[in-house]
């Protein structure tokens, strides 16, 4: 389980306040306006920053002072994050080695996780010789190299076609049914809250408040939501 207890975050005047948790597995959208702070609380629940008040625990154990590599997590951004004088095969390495000093099993596991996203055959390429969505494949594989029990998604699909967004969310719930992994989906479309997501967490007017079924809170939206919808 995932738990924010308390937890108060403040950054150059902005403040917002989370108390709530998550069940392991869940799938769990996070939604609201522009500026509310989706992105700055999944950097808190990833280590980049550190809440002045509270604590964020996984599992019981209080992830305070724990760098980002050594939490349970691995995180999914808007550019991908993949290094562009890296191999695809190197970049998914990383997530297994980062020194990329696999043994023969390891290079097996690289091998499968790209079959597994559809990359099969493209290790050789640069980041710069794949599509939108082969690079959002590229970065979910290693995601699924480093087999985390948490996936934090900061829009990492914001940049593609509805259709191909779409066939990227079901792959990432294939991957996490699979795995039993919790994810967390920061979004600004809605549409993609309802078709993913078990959960949702609206976060508007200095609250990430408590995750709420998505399908109650879309078919009774609070103000704030209602206000953001239009």
């Amino acid at each position: 389980m995932l738990r924010l207890d308390q937890v108060v975050i403040e950054q150059d005047g902005f403040r917002l306040t989370a108390d709530w948790a998550v069940p392991a597995g869940a799938k769990v959208a996070v939604i609201g306006p522009s500026g509310a702070g989706k992105s700055t609380l999944l950097s808190v629940i990833a280590g980049f920053l550190e809440p002045v008040a509270g604590h964020v625990t996984w599992q019981g154990r209080d992830l305070a002072g724990v760098a980002p590599g050594a939490r349970p997590l691995s995180v999914l951004f808007q550019d991908q994050n993949l290094f562009p004088h890296l191999t695809v095969e190197q970049n998914l390495s990383l997530g297994l080695r980062p020194d990329l000093r696999l043994s023969a099993a390891e290079k097996q596991k690289v091998a499968q996780a790209m079959e597994r996203v559809g990359l099969a055959g493209m290790g050789a390429r640069k980041p710069a010789q794949l599509s939108g969505g082969q690079m959002g494949r590229a970065a979910l594989a290693r995601a699924l190299l480093r087999a985390r029990p948490m996936l934090l998604l900061d829009e990492p699909f914001a940049a593609l076609g509805p259709a191909l967004k779409a066939e990227m969310l079901e792959l990432v719930a294939q991957v996490a049914r699979e795995s039993g992994a919790s994810v967390l989906m920061v979004t600004h479309d809605p549409r993609d809250a309802q078709a993913f997501a078990d959960l949702t967490v609206l976060v508007a007017d200095g609250v990430a408040q408590a995750p709420v079924p998505t399908a109650a809170m879309f078919a009774d939206p609070p103000a704030a939501l209602r206000d953001y919808l239009g």
